[in-house]
């Protein structure tokens, strides 16, 4: 999928997270247990949505008086609000988007973006481990792992059986190992460790 393909999706996607979040529709778990990611980032979007808050009054008052066209005012008024609903439905889809551990693998998620499932005979073992990375970015690959990473960190480290290439953004190369973060890591060990075990 192409760049521009993918951010149109997503941008659509962010829209619908919003929206299904306001009209509280049940989140989906396909019939699986789900582990979210968000405590790690949530309070730096708190804070950017609380300065998000304060900011579309002020911007305006300041518009007002010293910008002297008019429509000035409307539009940076409809570009504040967008960005406050986009970082709303942004939050939305990290909820509504958690991993989920299924009788057939486990598949793991970052809002709308990532979706991968990873069977579990492809599974050779799942550990908690902690790692800190030097890029916030939310896929990294580095040395043969794909890392999906929240608020610059993973918590689990996913061995694979046998090589496998991911349709994730920035992806295309076969990986060994697939990294990601969860709130409740031991939690998420624990129940990946059941169905492996029936897999193997």
């Amino acid at each position: 999928m192409s760049v521009l393909r993918r951010a149109a999706a997503a941008e659509a996607a962010t829209w619908r997270n919003l929206a299904s979040w306001v009209c509280r529709r049940p989140v989906p778990l396909h019939g699986g247990q789900a582990y979210g990611y968000l405590g790690v980032v949530k309070p730096i979007l708190g804070v950017f949505l609380g300065l998000s808050i304060v900011e579309i009054p002020v911007l305006d008052l300041i518009v007002k008086h010293v910008v002297p066209w008019g429509p000035a005012r409307l539009i940076m008024l409809v570009i504040s609000v967008w960005g406050l609903l986009w970082m709303l439905g942004f939050l939305a889809g990290m909820i509504r988007h958690p991993h989920l551990v299924l009788a057939d693998g486990l598949r793991v998620r970052m809002s709308s973006s990532v979706d991968v499932t990873v069977p579990w005979p492809d599974v050779e073992s799942v550990r908690k481990r902690y790692r800190s990375m030097p890029s916030s970015r939310a896929v990294q690959l580095e040395d043969g792992a794909l890392h999906i990473v929240v608020g610059s960190q993973t918590s689990i480290d996913v061995r694979l059986r046998r090589p496998i290439v991911f349709d994730v953004p920035r992806g295309g190369e076969p990986v060994q190992e697939l990294r990601l973060y969860a709130d409740d890591a031991d939690g998420l060990v624990r129940a990946a460790r059941v169905f492996d075990a029936y897999a193997a």
